[in-house]
């Protein structure tokens, strides 16, 4: 299948931070982890959730990439979940599609630790339709650390 553009500029943006990457377009939904899980034929913990949550003290958005089978435990970290036009306005991406890194702008991000249990995980790449697998300590490396 052909690469939307939006997956094409999530492509390029991982190039220009040093990581070539193969994005694969594929026929269902990634949307979820569950559905992204049996797209890719690998657990779920492997696929990386990429979520966007409001700091409740400061007001910005807070990228967390976490295991598919995990939750964000938000309340412990002061954070609020955002809405779909927050997600997007913080990312330039929509919900379902949004990839850990190659955001509009820096978001302080933070990490699941758990997702050091896999080798390599997968991620979104820009649509609900494509993904990438990545390193796991790749990842850890260029995803900007928490602050």
């Amino acid at each position: 299948m052909p690469l939307h553009p939006t997956a094409l500029k999530v492509r390029e943006r991982l190039r220009e931070r040093g990581l070539e990457v193969d994005v694969v377009a594929l026929p269902g939904s990634t949307r979820t982890a569950a559905e992204a899980a049996a797209a890719c034929g690998c657990e779920l913990g492997q696929i990386v959730k990429s979520l966007v949550f409001v700091d409740e003290e400061s007001g910005e958005p807070v990228m967390c990439l976490w295991a598919g089978d995990r939750q964000v435990p938000a309340g412990e970290l002061g954070l609020r979940r955002a809405s779909a036009a927050e997600a997007r306005e913080a990312t330039g991406f929509a919900v379902g599609g949004v990839p850990p890194l190659g955001h509009d702008r820096e978001l302080r991000t933070l990490l699941d630790d758990s997702l050091r249990r896999f080798d390599h995980v997968w991620c979104a790449a820009g649509t609900p339709q494509s993904v990438f697998a990545v390193a796991t300590d790749t990842l850890f490396a260029l995803a900007a650390p928490a602050r």
